[in-house]
């Protein structure tokens, strides 16, 4: 299938995990994808080298989402590496869990900062180069809307604000052609949440599935939201968590 042939896409966090995921899946539908990395230049650079194997161009900005300038920057340059920008995924997260009480200053600036200022400061970004068929894309959490366990407070608030961004902005750029959506993972098969973490068990058991998710069951959801076929869907939440929320 080649339904992205043509489109360029900005992938944020890509360097392993759900975004790596992501940005191999968009290049084998035919976009050329870059991606951002804070720290593992070993992993986006093998990431490069699969997204080059597909036959797309691949680009490694690296970027720390905490840092304003940075994520600014990082669209600029990928727009400039990419001949220009059709697709932009908001991957990046950080999670920082405890108690409520206990979180430092620091855990919550980390929140915010690269959970949702990179987000917002990405958007604003890109939309100068976004036409018509333009995608945003956030990647949330399904804990935005529930709440199975504690010490995830801060967390999900960080991830709930995308509802609030994404709708208005389905309202503020559809005249321009651009769609605005969300995608809400549930456990999913990663560094941050291994399938043999020690939620792992209890995570599974909340699934309607009874397994955990993988990288690939989320990049589907997301290669949909970025394709012609999606063209009718904006201001939506997508929530891929085997049930988890049902």
């Amino acid at each position: 299938m080649s339904d992205l042939i043509g489109k360029r896409a900005l992938v944020t966090g890509a360097s392993r995990g759900i975004g790596a995921g992501i940005a191999l899946a968009l290049a084998e539908q035919g976009a050329d994808v870059a991606i951002t990395y804070e720290r593992s230049a070993d992993r986006a650079n093998e990431l490069v080298r699969k997204i080059e194997a597909a036959g797309r161009r691949g680009v490694a900005i690296q970027a720390d989402s905490a840092d304003a300038a940075a994520v600014s920057r990082s669209v600029g340059e990928a727009a400039g590496g990419l001949g220009g920008l059709d697709i932009l995924v908001n991957n990046v997260g950080t999670a920082r869990m405890g108690a409520f009480v206990d979180l430092t200053l620091d855990d919550i600036d980390a929140l915010l900062n690269v959970n949702l200022r990179s987000a917002m400061l990405a958007i604003k970004a890109a939309i100068p180069h976004l036409g018509r068929g333009g995608r945003i894309i956030s990647i949330g959490s399904n804990s935005a809307e529930r709440a199975p366990f504690s010490g995830l407070a801060a967390y999900a608030l960080t991830k709930s604000a995308y509802l609030g961004l994404s709708r208005h902005l389905a309202r503020e750029l559809g005249p321009m052609g651009i769609t605005v959506n969300v995608v809400q993972p549930g456990p999913t098969d990663t560094d941050m949440n291994p399938a043999n973490g020690p939620l792992a068990d209890e995570n599974r058991r909340l699934t309607s599935v009874l397994r955990y998710g993988t990288p690939a069951d989320i990049a589907a959801a997301v290669v949909f939201l970025a394709s012609p076929g999606a063209d009718f869907v904006t201001g939506a939440t997508l929530t891929v968590d085997g049930g988890y929320n049902a």
